[in-house]
């Protein structure tokens, strides 16, 4: 593994709290892929606590959205972990800038290895936050490792779902996958021969005047200075052109059904993207499921603090009660 190279000043989009002790740590996945992680501990705790492992939106750093979550939860009495997922931000994994459903699961399933070995952490007081993308593979997750005992997905994605029927399944033919494999497959061969990956661009700027509703959205986030980050590939120049390709095949949530932990679904009433969460909801077949519909909520409201309709409030006590 390699050895990473952190920067060490308060490169946040957020503001740091007086109220927790933060420390840049490092942690490895079973690929052998070395993480980068920012590590908030309230200050006025004392003892062994409980534990949430942090990531995303899809294309973000934990400078952004994952971090002010886990400064927030730490607030509370939680040690948290924000991480940047394989191939993005401060972490390891060449290429820059692919995607895996399994990888970035897995992921999350490290995060959880490290905070089982901290010595302030309750191993059995573990929890995890995935905000947009990673919402999905939060669940995934979850699905996968029953050390994880209490789940949110917020302002989720279904990667899989959204790259094999496109935007409200738009793309939903077997004709239409198939342009999409050759696409992929063309730009394989294309970027193999050239010995570089094309990338697909991040928030498209400047905006178009007819651009959707939701693109807009997304610009007002990772564009302005309310959150962007020079590290962040929606902020800059995006994913790779493959780097989304193995979700046409590997649904994220074929096995949400099985999770026995609780899970805490938060989307915005108004996201263009409310639906993923609906469907999961949906999937997942216990009575240890919860959706939380936000009233007027878009989807970039659940990002950061701006329209003050996170509910932290409801998420401590989730995971309090989860997590004792």
């Amino acid at each position: 593994m390699n050895t990473l190279t952190l920067t060490q000043e308060w490169d946040k989009t957020f503001p740091k709290s007086e109220l927790v002790n933060h420390c840049k740590v490092t942690f490895h996945n079973r690929y052998g892929i070395e993480l980068a992680a920012d590590m908030y501990v309230p200050k006025e705790a004392e003892g062994k606590l409980p534990a949430i492992a942090v990531s995303g939106p899809f294309g973000a750093v934990k400078e952004q959205s994952s971090g002010l979550y886990a400064q927030h939860m730490a607030e509370r009495g939680i040690v948290t972990l924000a991480f940047d997922p394989s191939f993005t931000g401060e972490s390891g994994g060449e290429p820059r800038r692919m995607a895996s459903p399994d990888i970035n699961t897995e992921d999350f399933l490290a995060a959880v290895d490290f905070l089982s070995n901290c010595d302030r952490v309750d191993p059995e007081r573990i929890g995890i936050i995935g905000i947009c993308g990673f919402g999905g593979m939060a669940i995934n997750a979850a699905a996968l490792d029953p050390r994880i005992k209490a789940t949110v997905a917020s302002t989720m994605y279904d990667m899989s779902k959204v790259n094999v029927e496109g935007y409200f399944a738009s793309e939903d033919t077997p004709a239409q996958r198939m342009e999409k494999r050759k696409a992929l497959a063309a730009q394989r061969t294309a970027d193999y021969k050239s010995g570089s990956y094309v990338r697909a661009g991040g928030v498209i700027d400047p905006l178009p005047e007819n651009a959707p509703w939701f693109v807009k959205d997304y610009h007002a986030y990772y564009k302005t200075p309310r959150g962007y980050h020079e590290r962040s590939g929606n902020s800059t120049d995006g994913w790779n052109v493959i780097g989304c390709q193995s979700f046409l095949n590997q649904p994220l949530l074929a096995w949400a059904h099985e999770i026995e932990n609780p899970v805490l679904l938060i989307h915005g009433e108004k996201a263009h993207s409310r639906y993923f969460s609906e469907y999961a909801f949906e999937r997942m077949t216990g009575n240890n499921k919860e959706l939380l519909i936000i009233p007027g909520a878009s989807h970039v409201d659940l990002y950061d603090d701006v329209a003050g309709v996170i509910p932290y409030d409801k998420m401590e006590s989730f995971f309090k009660e989860n997590l004792k």
